[in-house]
């Protein structure tokens, strides 16, 4: 066995954060530490094969070894994105031409190629995880008659053309620890019923979302303290805040407080072997619209199969006489299997049988990204696998006229775009070649893209061009989904690095694609404006925010162009297309904002870690970028007072920040910034929380006289400061870190050094303040909104008191620039410390520093798999696109969640239309409508006036 890339850097104890990042957010630490032990196997490095290879490197498995010994041919390039021109011929087989370029993908997976002829059960047994492509049915059962019941987990796909099927098979007993990947769920009580049914009411503020079958157990339970970390307790809804958990009469009475939590239970699942599911076959339904399709198809690709094995090669492309020879094997098949001719859909035959030696890069990046999914899911137990069969068409993709293309248009050229020749043609693929895109973005989706553009061809022809613009430069946590991207990378920009990695994938693009670095927006309309949008097919959006989305929605309206959009989210994906005087636009419809958490929550009343992460980046913002910045403003604009005073509220709290970091407690030391942390600790953790227990104390009781503390709001308790307590040095530290930065001091974290210092800073004695207001709901303005800008002597004797600021010639400090993945600035450590801290004040479960930076960054889940699908379906409507279809039953939106597996496709939402009565007749009017040569001698406003409009 060859291996292509050294055992370094594989260490399955240690998880690189940096580079896995997103995927852990999906994952879970558990998971990638069972997936580090997996040795996976994947037969077959055709375009499918690689595809699948790829996602899994990216995600990180023990080893991946790849098998082929064909040589590699010309066709092989539009779909094998590892391979080059120069490999064709017999000096190299695929695998060997693809090991060392699939090993650069992750320096912690290496790559093998097994070198032997035969995959014997020797071979076989050394994998935990066997994937198979590209073999006939009888290999793939031979294969699997070893695997079945001997512990190694076994997944066969193959893509023909427009259609794809998968078949998994992870043993008698596969033990699934979390089928559907999503969090915990929890919530507080208010009360548990002491009988036979165990009623557990929950706080009204949200519901409960358990379902029947859920399991949940329970803490800080006050009476019925029996429940306190009980064993996983079913549950039985009762409604949206209620449900039963069973007899509790043998528990004490219940009496306040308690918190419930979802428990994720395992689950066995039998899985069947291919010999016997291939008679009663379990099939995943995909499109609703074509529920009647899989057992045509489950028929359909045995039929293929066996005119392969009987012929020795698979049918020619668009040929009738090899369609009908797989259309009678598939009767047959069919007939067996208790079917009736007229449930056999033929026409879906003979196409699966027309495309058989198609091979299109879209179909491929959408199952192997499936597949890739379902062999980390054998490797981890993470998420519920396939049972046990999926087939999937597209082919409302095909051209409109293809019926009127003659066979020979679909012959083999000798081409590397011969598998896409053979299920669209030469004419179209010419059309292909010569399309114009527009490629806003250029990271997770945008590399798939692009990949999957220069497989196709897109725009390699005369008339054919693809701009891509991205303003963003790469860093070390792209690096595990935007594979076209290397660790020497890192720092470049990601359109320039992913034009140059396309175009050596297929030359043909090498003077047909152009890089941009540009902020899609108003700013940049000289650039991206008539001519520009006027030239393109269409746009693809490959972006991960709103607001740049609706831009680019609103252009493509604007100047009548098709849109195709996409968005992942951990395991999730969707995708949409626009299509114009067909669909809705993009901007149609929006998602309901997200929901805020109340001032008065985070200030005084925090129940959840989530609360006091968003305090602690609140906090980040409050200490060591916005006061920085006022002070910059005083030292450089001369009328910065005067324009903040006139300004409105708040111009008291700037003017005395201004003073506080300026002259008051304006370090020269390191030493100066310890001390200021430590009293930072002291404010936030004791004096504060002292302060709200005795404007609440703790037996305070509401106007009804129910205890003020008590549902939502716990009631805190002050912090004595101990430097041998890792979180309070922790804070201390990171602090001191930043608020050096600030003032380009020099700082350190050697804890002895700072035990030193800390012993000799001189805490104030806490006094508490009477008649404090503290807001007690979200109802109440906050206490500073009743007085805010202060006494106007009081604030012109704050301003006077301020040095001017020629006394600071040349002064300037440094506010900071918030950044989540850099693990050596103390940014997240601080939040983390911040958090965790009062999380500590309020009896919340504290969470380790990879949660918090998760909520603190908002940073966005992500995997490789979700993201090759999700870009496969978008290529797919792109043949639409190209077509220039006018039916919009023809296109698709999806709708995709690989945790369950779960896929939806669904026809576009048509345009809205509005009608209404014109000088000339009713006209028809939707939101790509324009008035075009309107008369002269009517303005627009006596036009509208003049008709009666009808919604």
């Amino acid at each position: 066995m060859q291996t292509t890339t050294s055992d370094m850097k594989v260490d399955q104890d240690h998880i690189d954060e940096g580079l896995y990042s997103r995927q852990l957010y999906v994952l879970g630490h558990d998971a990638m530490k069972r997936m580090a032990v997996s040795n996976v196997l994947v037969v077959g490095m055709r375009g499918l094969g690689v595809e699948i290879a790829k996602n899994i490197c990216l995600a990180g498995v023990k080893s991946v070894t790849i098998y082929d010994p064909a040589p590699v041919e010309v066709g092989d390039l539009g779909t094998q994105f590892f391979l080059r021109p120069e490999d064709v011929g017999p000096k190299l087989s695929r695998a060997q031409a693809t090991a060392p370029r699939l090993a650069e993908l992750n320096t912690y997976v290496p790559v093998r190629v097994l070198e032997e002829q035969e995959l014997s059960r020797d071979v076989l047994s050394r994998f935990q995880v066997v994937v198979a492509t590209n073999l006939p049915l009888s290999k793939q059962l031979e294969i699997n008659a070893f695997t079945h019941g001997s512990g190694t987990h076994f997944i066969t796909a193959d893509v023909r053309g427009l259609f794809g099927s998968v078949f998994t098979d992870f043993g008698p007993k596969f033990l699934c620890n979390d089928p559907t990947g999503e969090q915990p769920l929890t919530g507080m009580i208010v009360s548990v019923d002491q009988d036979k049914e165990g009623i557990v009411t929950t706080l009204d503020e949200t519901r409960h979302g358990l379902e029947d079958g859920d399991y949940v157990t329970f803490s800080e339970v006050q009476g019925m303290e029996e429940l306190n970390g009980c064993e996983p307790k079913k549950v039985m809804v009762k409604g949206p805040y209620t449900f039963s958990v069973g007899d509790t009469t043998g528990l004490s009475p219940y009496k306040r407080g308690g918190i419930f939590t979802q428990v994720k239970m395992p689950k066995t699942i039998e899985f069947k072997s291919l010999a016997e599911s291939i008679k009663a076959p379990t099939l995943l339904e995909s499109d609703f619209a074509k529920l009647d399709r899989p057992p045509t198809l489950h028929a359909a690709w045995q039929g293929l199969s066996a005119f392969w094995e009987k012929n020795g090669r698979l049918p020619k492309p668009r040929n009738n006489d090899d369609a009908n020879a797989v259309l009678d094997l598939t009767r047959e098949i069919f007939k067996q299997s208790g079917g009736s001719d007229g449930e056999l859909a033929e026409k879906v035959v003979k196409e699966l049988a027309y495309q058989a030696t198609g091979d299109l890069s879209p179909m491929v990046a959408f199952i192997g990204g499936f597949v890739a999914q379902e062999a980390l899911k054998a490797c981890s137990g993470k998420f519920h696998p396939l049972v046990q069969h999926l087939y999937v068409d597209s082919l409302e993709s095909l051209p409109t006229k293809i019926a009127d293309v003659p066979e020979e248009d679909f012959a083999p050229t000798g081409s590397r775009y011969d598998g896409q020749i053979a299920v669209f043609g030469k004419a179209f693929q010419e059309r292909i070649t010569n399309a114009r895109q527009f490629l806003v973005g250029s990271g997770a989706i945008g590399c798939e893209m692009l990949k999957n553009w220069s497989m196709m061809g897109l725009a390699s022809g005369p008339e054919g061009a693809i701009h891509v613009t991205d303003m963003d430069t790469i860093e070390k946590s792209n690096l595990n989904r935007q594979f076209l991207f290397r660790t020497k990378d890192v720092g470049h920009f990601k359109a320039d690095t992913a034009a140059a990695a396309v175009a050596e994938m297929n030359p043909d693009l090498k003077s047909k694609i152009k890089s941009h670095q540009n902020r899609v927006g108003p700013e940049t309309e000289d650039v991206y404006g008539d001519d520009f949008f006027e030239s393109l097919t269409g746009v693809t959006n490959a972006l991960d925010n709103v607001q740049a989305r609706q831009y680019m929605d609103r252009r493509c309206v604007y100047y009548q162009k098709p849109l195709l959009e996409s968005g992942t989210l951990g395991t999730k994906a969707n995708t949409q297309v626009v299509i114009p005087h067909l669909t809705e636009s993009y901007s149609s419809s929006q998602d309901p904002p997200e929901k805020s958490i109340p001032v008065c929550t985070l200030k005084n009343f925090p129940n959840q870690i989530e609360h006091t992460i968003q305090w602690g980046r609140e906090q980040f913002d409050e200490y060591f970028v916005k006061p920085l910045e006022n002070v910059n403003q005083y030292l450089t604009q001369p009328d910065y007072i005067e324009a903040t005073i006139k300004g409105g509220g708040g111009h008291k709290e700037q003017l005395e920040q201004i003073k506080e970091y300026l002259v008051d407690q304006r370090p020269i030391s390191f030493d100066a910034c310890i001390a200021w942390a430590r009293l930072k600790f002291e404010e936030n953790y004791n004096n504060n929380i002292r302060q709200l227990l005795f404007s609440l104390p703790e037996d305070a009781v509401t106007s009804s006289g129910q205890p003020f503390w008590s549902g939502p709001k716990r009631a805190p308790k002050a912090l004595t400061f101990d430097p041998k307590d890792p979180n309070h040095l922790g804070y201390v530290i990171a602090a001191a870190n930043l608020h050096a930065e600030n003032y380009g001091l020099k700082g350190h974290a050697d804890a002895s050094t700072f035990e030193k210092t800390l012993a000799n800073v001189i805490v104030p004695e806490f006094v508490p303040k009477s008649n404090v207001k503290i807001q007690v709901n979200e109802n109440e303005p906050p206490p500073a909104a009743n007085n805010d800008s202060g006494d106007g002597s009081d604030v012109t004797d704050l301003a006077s008191s301020l040095p001017p600021a020629s006394s600071f010639a040349g002064l300037r400090l440094s506010p900071l620039d918030f950044e989540k993945d850099d693990d050596s600035n103390f940014h997240i450590d601080y939040i983390t410390a911040a958090s965790n801290l009062r999380a500590i004040n309020y009896g919340i479960q504290p969470a380790d520093r990879h949660k918090t930076k998760g909520i603190a960054g908002k940073i966005i889940p992500a995997i490789a798999t979700t993201t090759a699908m999700a870009t496969g379906l978008v290529c797919l409507e792109l043949y639409k696109i190209i077509d220039a279809k006018d039916d919009i039953e023809q296109y698709k939106n999806s709708f995709l969640n690989l945790a369950l597996p779960f896929m939806a496709f669904s026809e576009p939402i048509a345009a809205a239309k509005t009608k209404y009565q014109s000088p000339n007749g009713e006209v028809v009017w939707t939101l790509w409508s324009r008035c075009v040569d309107c008369p002269i001698q009517h303005t627009a406003f006596s036009w509208l006036t003049s008709s009666t409009l009808q919604i």
